[in-house]
């Protein structure tokens, strides 16, 4: 399947794998790349410049595909040595990177002049423009479904891609309840040029994460997720357990006296206790509505060949049986 993706990406099939925090891990990027999608190594899992560096080569010895890196953007103090990263990223030949977070225009000439394109992941319509604006080469149109920060307008992808397939230039793919071939005919019809997936690809095997998260998965329902921090206006969409719990009341006992300290146990630091080691209930980790079209952990490769062949036979069967009628 062509795309304006495919072809700004040089890949085959138009499926990205999302940078995800103690996800995204050389193993995962590298069995998406292989199997014709794009994946993604997060920048910031990766605790310095140097280790990045060392997982791109890691990366690289697993596939001669392209994949890429996520760089996150944190409004934080004692910021990250972002000038070392982009340079492990140039270094390491990365021709792809996922930026999130704070406008990235700042690092946009060095990746550019790199011969690097960038996609930015937006949560409206007002942002992906702003996005297209500074020169981004394209975005990832986030909706309210999707696991993460799913911004503060609530607005489905329903309404959300379409809206951004009418202002945009810049191709974009959908992101937020993507997990089969149903999800990326839907993202093509409403003006999509593919889809990017987190959760669903967490629930693989080659996810490099504890089982128990992979089961948590499948177990889900769509109506498990939870949406914390919104006092705060920093909103993240999470699986819900014990310490989402305890956040949340939290939340509705402090009210708008609620800050960031008074949460710290239940979000900083958890996701290497939770990803790694399968302490299920240490933390709030993110977690998209799509759980509830997961029910099973296939291969990468078993998951995206699905996927592509449901597509075709949607288009090719039951789209076009409409079409004759």
């Amino acid at each position: 399947m062509k795309t304006r993706i495919t072809e700004l990406f040089g890949i085959q099939h138009p499926i990205i794998q999302g940078g995800m925090h103690y996800v995204g891990f050389a193993e995962l990027a590298a069995a998406v790349s292989n199997a014709g999608g794009l994946g993604i190594i997060t920048g910031l899992t990766q605790r310095t410049p140097e280790l990045l560096a060392n997982e791109i080569k890691r990366c690289r010895a697993m596939t001669d595909k392209p994949f890429g890196v996520n760089l996150t953007f944190l409004p934080t103090v004692a910021s990250p040595d972002y000038p070392g990263y982009i340079r492990a990223i140039i270094d390491g030949g990365i021709k792809a990177v996922e930026t999130a977070g704070n406008n990235p225009q700042k690092w946009l000439p060095a990746l550019h002049e790199a011969g690097i394109k960038v996609i930015h992941k937006c949560t409206s319509v007002r942002h992906s423009l702003k996005a297209q604006s500074i020169g981004c080469d394209a975005v990832s149109v986030d909706g309210f479904e999707c696991g993460g920060h799913p911004g503060e307008d609530d607005v489905p992808n329903f309404i959300l891609l379409p809206r951004a397939a009418d202002e945009l230039k810049i191709p974009f793919v959908a992101s937020g309840g993507m997990a089969d071939g149903r999800s990326l005919v839907a993202a093509l019809a409403l003006g999509a040029e593919g889809m990017n997936m987190g959760t669903r690809f967490i629930a693989t095997q080659e996810a490099p994460v504890h089982d128990a998260v992979k089961q948590a998965i499948v177990a889900a329902s769509e109506l498990d997720t939870r949406l914390v921090m919104r006092p705060l206006r920093n909103t993240e969409r999470v699986l819900n357990n014990a310490a989402v719990e305890r956040l949340l009341a939290k939340e509705r006992e402090l009210g708008a006296q609620l800050k960031f300290e008074d949460i710290i146990d239940e979000v900083a630091g958890v996701y290497p206790k939770i990803m790694l080691e399968g302490a299920m209930d240490a933390g709030a980790w993110s977690c998209g509505m799509v759980a509830g079209l997961i029910h099973d952990v296939p291969t990468v490769k078993q998951l995206i060949d699905r996927i592509m062949a449901e597509a075709e036979a949607t288009i090719g069967q039951r789209l076009r049986g409409f079409a004759a009628g």
